[in-house]
């Protein structure tokens, strides 16, 4: 008898998300892009800013624009409450950009056999702010992608 021991564990990769409510919906954001989690403060509106854009907040002294994923997905308006966020984004050559959310429930850690391809091609544009579903137990969760949400022109 041979003493190998044999690993059989497969080396799967893994990604952290923060799961958030949006509607009555559970959308995951990769952690790799999230700065920070606020509390609903005050936003001062921009004149002229495109309507999924309400305004911007002042961060430590730091000036960071606000975008409702709400409206810019088609949905309807925010509705503030004692758990709305606003998720500071950290974006690569583009500084930070904050996302009201309606609520943050938890992390969850999905490996890439838990997370199934958007295959939606209904032609709209918001199909592409979903790069996969995630499934966690029993939950599914939409698996938002953030370069679309911040890249997609005014198409609401």
């Amino acid at each position: 008898m041979s003493d190998l021991m044999i690993d059989t564990t497969v080396d799967k990769q893994t990604k952290q998300y923060i799961v958030v409510q949006i509607g009555s919906e559970k959308y995951g954001i990769d952690i790799s892009y999230i700065d920070n989690i606020v509390r609903m403060q005050k936003i001062t509106r921009v004149p002229k800013a495109q309507v999924y854009f309400p305004g911007i907040i002042n961060l430590r002294g730091e000036v960071v624009p606000v975008m409702s994923i709400r409206i810019k997905m088609g949905l309807e308006k925010d509705e503030i409450t004692n758990t709305s966020r606003i998720i500071i984004l950290k974006i690569e050559d583009r500084g930070m950009l904050g996302v009201i959310v309606d609520a943050v429930s938890e992390v969850v850690t999905l490996s890439t056999d838990q997370i199934e391809p958007n295959n939606v091609q209904s032609g709209h544009a918001r199909d592409n702010f979903i790069n996969g579903i995630g499934k966690s137990g029993e939950q599914l969760i939409s698996l938002l992608e953030i370069n679309a949400i911040i890249d997609e022109k005014d198409n609401v």
